[in-house]
């Protein structure tokens, strides 16, 4: 079938999940659904004990046998060890064809690509993958095909039940002996468990790994005894310096910089810029740089955020603490400031993902949303956004929260660069649709600005605004000039990854590359 951005979805796919092609942004809305429902083991005797020795006894204990999934969560980025850990210790136990359902999964997780050449890893869920994971479901290693969604698309099918978790693991700083477990207090904080929390929810065994035993009880807790099977102490759940990673950045390049002043503009001149207006930026440099270019503006006309959401980093938690933000809510923190920020600062809260972006519950915060600033890897000239599939066709982004935040927020930007390298940014037709060209309200880049026709509301507010808007077709003409027209990507017909939208419709599939041709 053909879907509503006009991307063709083959059948066969539509039948196996049970899923629609994509209808919308808005194609669920007022939907009624029963919620997935986890097997509880009952802790009745007040003697019983939750502590194990080692991963292999909580696997033991948790009945691990083939065909299982497991999920994880990401907060630790590319300093995370338990994915590695507990997968090691799978492969050792001989059992095969696991699913892994991870919030995310990265360049840390290159291990696991071995475990996918061997079968025992055949099934990946995720809302994003890198490094050797992302080549080896390219190169049609992975037995299923890959389905990636946003982070509110993920809370999404857990909750639905399109997947059930059989085991889940959570990587926690500090925990008691309980199960109680917490973000921060520990030598290796991260500041919060929000991926985590519907894992524990839902998951039917839950096993919290922890580098810091902590009396009981280790309160306020992220995740809550009442949800947590077993508690395993190991000597490093993960490296906090390592959260940081290379695509989270503040900036001095001419080029970034300039998109950030432009980007700063709209902000200011749109009619959304009133005090207490919501904000999520991401964390590429021209991104991070309007945080800082926003301040002066809004002191000088006296106007305060009423809360800033998302992947949190140090100019914003810089910004709480001078009163400019009334406060921050926080599903995951992006270096060492915004951790010690969410440890010290009452206003600094921490979410779970599912009040952060799931659509199909009552409401989230990204409902809530004013304005959000997000890169890309490619646009087209229907604003559909690619951020998982780079130029050579190989998996290796994440959609995270992108495709939940600009169906949410009330103004959408999108900046990336012209060109990269010799690479278009703007094209006629992005390799692979992850956040759908409706809900994209404006492209920022370093030779013009084009807002989505659609927006014929933004478009009159800008109108006495002086800065250099074109159309997106504009824009690929002036790439094009400058680079070429790009060649197709070769790609067998096998589908080797799913790109489902966050309301659980088929946006766009992945197809293996033909690195023959």
């Amino acid at each position: 079938m053909i879907n509503k951005i006009g991307r063709e979805i083959p059948d066969e796919i539509l039948k196996q999940y049970g899923k629609e092609g994509y209808q919308g942004p808005n194609y669920r809305d007022n939907v009624r659904y029963k919620k997935a429902a986890p097997m509880v083991r009952g802790v009745v005797d007040p003697k019983q004990d939750k502590m194990v020795s080692n991963i292999r006894e909580a696997l033991e204990k948790c009945k691990i046998q083939d065909g299982m999934v497991l999920s994880f969560h990401h907060h630790f980025r590319d300093g995370d060890y338990v994915v590695n850990m507990v997968m090691a210790e799978v492969a050792a136990m001989g059992i095969r064809d696991i699913t892994i359902c991870a919030s995310s999964l990265g360049a840390a997780h290159d291990p696991i690509a071995e475990y996918i050449e061997q079968g025992i890893v055949t099934g990946i869920q995720s809302s994003g993958v890198r490094g050797k994971i992302g080549e080896a479901i390219s190169r049609g290693k992975l037995k299923t095909p890959a389905i990636i969604r946003s982070h509110g698309g993920r809370v999404r099918a857990i909750e639905e039940g399109d997947v059930h978790i059989d085991i889940a693991f959570i990587g926690a700083p500090t925990s008691d002996a309980y199960g109680n477990a917490r973000g921060v207090g520990g030598k290796s904080d991260c500041g919060v468990l929000s991926y985590s929390m519907v894992d524990a929810q839902y998951a039917d065994n839950v096993v919290v790994i922890t580098d810091c035993l902590v009396p009981f009880p280790n309160f306020p807790a992220s995740i809550s005894m009442t949800n947590v099977d077993y508690v395993c102490v190991v000597d490093e759940i993960g490296n906090p310096d390592k959260i940081i990673s290379n695509a989270i950045r503040m900036t001095k390049d001419v080029r970034e910089l300039m998109m950030a002043k432009y980007c700063t503009r709209l902000i200011a001149d749109s009619p959304y810029f009133q005090d207490g207006f919501s904000f999520q930026t991401g964390a590429g440099g021209a991104s991070l740089a309007v945080n800082t270019m926003l301040r002066p503006i809004m002191e000088e006309k006296n106007i305060h955020m009423g809360f800033s959401i998302g992947g949190i980093t140090q100019p914003i938690c810089e910004m709480l603490k001078d009163g400019l933000v009334r406060n921050i809510v926080d599903a995951q923190c992006f270096d060492r400031a915004s951790i010690e920020s969410i440890k010290n600062d009452a206003r600094h809260f921490e979410i779970s993902t599912s009040e952060y972006a799931n659509p199909m519950n009552k409401g989230t915060f990204a409902n809530k949303l004013d304005f959000v600033i997000l890169g890309a890897l490619e646009v087209d000239i229907d604003y559909n956004v690619n951020v998982v599939t780079g130029s050579d066709g190989i998996v290796r982004g994440a959609p995270g929260g992108h495709p939940d935040i600009a169906a949410g927020s009330k103004c959408s930007i999108i900046i990336a660069p012209l060109v990269r390298g010799r690479i278009p940014t703007i094209c006629d037709r992005v390799v692979t649709a992850v956040t759908p060209g409706e809900t994209v309200d404006i492209i920022v880049t370093d030779y013009g600005i084009a807002i989505n026709p659609r927006r014929t509301d933004l478009i009159e507010a800008y109108k006495n605004t002086h800065l250099p808007f074109c159309t997106i077709e504009e824009l690929r003409d002036m790439a094009y000039e400058i680079v070429g027209t790009p060649d197709e990507i070769p790609f067998k017909d096998r589908v080797v990854g799913i790109i489902e939208n966050r309301d659980g419709t088929i946006l766009d599939v992945v197809r293996e590359l033909d690195e023959e041709c």
